[in-house]
């Protein structure tokens, strides 16, 4: 933040030589979670822009954008590797604009690359990304919950952020399922949660039958039917309390 504070970072070789101190490991969870993008695209952005006029600009974008040049986390990635390594004296100063020969990260694997670095999701959260499929499924969405009716069948689905079984509960569980608009509350009965077990440890996105109560301003899906999610998502883990 102090260097970048005097001036931009160029690229990842300037980075490099004015903040010696990041390690490589640190230059790699950086540009895994897309960081250091910003850095690769401020090099392409200032040469399009020193072309001189929109028509040879957008030329020269095309260009760049057909020869895959547009950076992404790869691009950093790539690039993070090749600065770790010492290039001596004579090399040091020499900087490279190349972009990578590796393919940009899918949106699964930048989410995954998010939940491994940072532990939260920096883009859309994950569920958001289901939302069309989930629609056709008749599923609702955590913040519509409230203006339903008491008693009414719903079906929810989201991401479980904690698992509670308190001793004085008589082995009912309560969950909190997430989704990109708030947070359902979930009873399981003991019976369910017996029938459902590996489901309700092991993964972490769920989909949820039941009925919705409304009960002292508390809003809750008593389950009665529970499915995992089968997305390729790599979960930090969910906060159980027993």
């Amino acid at each position: 933040m102090r260097a970048r504070s005097e001036k931009p970072f160029s690229s990842l070789d300037d980075l490099h030589r004015r903040v010696p101190e990041l390690r490589k490991d640190e230059l790699r969870k950086l540009a895994g979670v897309g960081a250091l993008n910003f850095i690769q695209k401020s090099v392409r952005q200032t040469s399009v822009c020193r072309a001189g006029d929109k028509e040879t600009a957008g030329k020269i974008n095309d260009k760049l954008k057909f020869a895959g040049h547009f950076a992404h986390r790869r691009d950093a990635l790539w690039q993070v590797e090749r600065v770790s390594r010492d290039a001596g004296p004579l090399y040091e100063k020499l900087e490279e604009d190349g972009g990578s020969p590796l393919v940009p990260m899918t949106l699964n694997e930048r989410l995954n690359a998010d939940l491994r670095g940072t532990g939260i999701t920096i883009g859309r959260h994950p569920m958001a990304h289901q939302r069309a499929m989930l629609d056709t499924m008749n599923v609702t969405c955590a913040g519509n919950l409230r203006q339903m009716r008491n008693g009414v069948p719903v079906k929810v689905a989201g991401w479980v952020i904690v698992r509670q079984r308190p001793g004085t509960a008589k082995g009912f569980v309560f969950l909190s399922l997430e989704d990109e608009t708030g947070i359902a509350n979930i009873i399981v009965t003991p019976q369910l949660f017996e029938t459902n077990r590996l489901a309700l440890v092991n993964f972490p996105f769920l989909l949820i039958e039941g009925i919705l109560q409304h009960q002292d301003n508390v809003v809750s899906v008593k389950a009665k039917r529970i499915e995992p999610l089968q997305m390729k998502i790599e979960s930090p883990g969910s906060h159980d309390f027993h």
